[in-house]
């Protein structure tokens, strides 16, 4: 009897206690909602956490919404013992002064240099301070040279017109759908291949063939955001155990870093073999011919897996998703045929014939595409490659507008949420509108690299922002000018929820071949 009657109070001081905490639990909510109304749900213990896990299928309008309720500027905090915390902003004052003006208290940091690090070990994407500077000026000096400039481009015209067009009329002919993202990529990676380092992947054979190291690539870039999904004591014990997603992250890694390992080792036996590489003209045969330097073979491989990264997916994601606007609507897609004419109207008056679907564009021509261009920057706008990226505080600071961060504290800018402020582009910014890049003299406006940050801003800016600007307008006239590209009826297109804004479903279309006298 006594022991019933103490299992009882036991019992029932238990529901007390939780109770108790339940009710804690509910208070601290109540007043963490009541203290900070600008930001989103921050739970006790958990952080935002289960905000973002509520929302995840729709994180990147999710995060848009709490940014424009919050004004612009939210602080956040993670799980407790995972220790993550900082500042989400959208203001691109503040983006001026982490990415240039305090650029040396804004790092990448050991928060994204850890997690990330496997994969591109000291890379000039992953490295920061005197790392860095050596790589960018390396990276500076080899990617402006004009004979990099020609052996690009070229590179790019043979890709084009060798392979992308003529798998596109192999589908044509079969009458069959394609997803066009998963093309693009493949072209991005051939054509990146080719240029930094040299060789021919295979990846845009006519029969598709599957290629280890690209989806071993893929795989590898797509595992490593886990890590940014989960605190350290997650993810740190699978990797130190060798389970879960980081055994599946360290295989694809080992298959990308056997890939790029390879590809130094072969060039340096020719390198041998004959002397020099003066004949050669791709990125790493040019490093490894620079000064005569004696770059370790880790350098070289870490330094080309970052480029392939910054290569491959950043074009032709920005492509897939030019051709899923301009083809919602004919009007877009009149005008930039409409300047195609005008240009070719002007080769025809010199050379007297008229142009037809073998036509290749030279540099000038590209150049002179005024609204494609505009199209494209506006399609880079609304959905940015690199939707969000994160810097880490070294010193505390104070913001423009006021916001404090503390040593260690992680700041995120999101620039596919900045597209979507009327703050910062006008009442019309959820709009696909290329005019907004020209102006009344019809040239190209050069909006603040901090309002419109795709391709980084300060002293990391992108350095081969030419190089895609030409790669995407190659593409996308050369296409344009011969197909009708519509997206298969009933086809969904949602943001995948990656590190690159890749469409979850892929871009299945059709190709339609265009009537020359649509375009002359």
């Amino acid at each position: 009897m006594v022991f019933f009657s103490a299992l009882i109070l036991t019992w029932v001081h238990s529901w007390d206690v939780a109770v108790a905490l339940l009710g804690l639990f509910i208070f601290s909510c109540l007043l963490q909602r009541f203290t900070n109304r600008k930001g989103p749900m921050l739970w006790p213990v958990l952080g935002i956490a289960p905000s973002l896990f509520l929302n995840a299928h729709t994180i990147y309008d999710w995060a848009t919404m709490a940014l424009i309720k919050a004004g612009g500027t939210f602080h956040y905090r993670g799980i407790w013992f995972g220790g993550s915390h900082g500042i989400i902003t959208l203001d691109p004052s503040n983006i001026e002064y982490m990415l240039k003006t305090r650029f040396t208290n804004f790092p990448k940091g050991k928060y994204y240099r850890e997690r990330f690090h496997d994969l591109l070990g000291d890379g000039i994407f992953n490295a920061d301070n005197e790392l860095w500077k050596e790589q960018r000026r390396l990276a500076t000096s080899e990617m402006h040279s004009s004979r990099f400039v020609e052996h690009s481009f070229w590179s790019m015209q043979e890709l084009v017109h060798k392979k992308l067009l003529k798998l596109m009329e192999k589908v044509v002919v079969s009458g069959s759908s394609i997803d066009f993202q998963e093309v693009l990529l493949r072209f991005t990676f051939d054509n990146i291949c080719s240029a930094a380092l040299g060789v021919d992947s295979g990846c845009l054979d006519l029969d598709l063939p599957q290629i280890p190291f690209v989806k071993a690539f893929e795989e590898a870039t797509e595992l490593t955001l886990f890590r940014f999904m989960v605190p350290p004591f997650v993810w740190k014990p699978m990797k130190l155990f060798g389970i879960g997603c980081e055994k599946r992250l360290k295989e694809a890694i080992k298959i990308v870093h056997h890939f790029t390992e390879e590809s130094v080792k072969d060039r340096r036996k020719e390198e041998m073999t004959l002397g020099s590489l003066k004949d050669r003209s791709d990125l790493l045969s040019r490093l490894m011919d620079s000064e005569k330097k004696c770059f370790s073979d880790k350098f070289l491989s870490d330094f080309c897996i970052s480029f392939i990264l910054a290569g491959r997916d950043t074009s032709s994601v920005a492509l897939a998703w030019f051709f899923w606007l301009v083809q919602k609507g004919n009007e877009v897609e009149n005008k930039i045929l409409k300047e195609i004419k005008e240009i070719l109207g002007q080769r025809q008056c010199t050379e007297k014939e008229l142009p037809d679907f073998d036509t290749v564009f030279t540099v000038e021509e590209l150049k002179k595409m005024v609204y494609l261009q505009a199209a494209l920057s506006e399609s880079l706008r609304l959905y940015p490659p690199v939707p969000i990226d994160i810097k880490e505080v070294v010193e505390d600071d104070v913001f423009p507008d006021g916001n404090i961060v503390k040593r260690g504290a992680r700041v995120l800018y999101c620039m596919y949420s900045m597209a979507r402020m009327e703050s910062i582009w006008g009442h019309d910014c959820l709009e696909f509108k290329p005019e907004r890049w020209i102006n009344k003299d019809g040239e190209l406006v050069s909006e603040n690299q901090f309002k419109y940050a795709v391709f980084n801003g300060g002293p990391r800016f992108c350095l081969g922002k030419k190089f895609a600007y030409m790669q995407m307008k190659m593409v996308a006239a050369a296409t344009l000018l011969r197909y009708e590209v519509k997206v298969v009826e009933g086809h969904s297109i949602v943001p995948k929820m990656t590190t690159t804004l890749y469409m979850q479903n892929g871009l299945l279309v059709n190709l339609k071949p265009r009537l020359v006298t649509t375009i002359v």
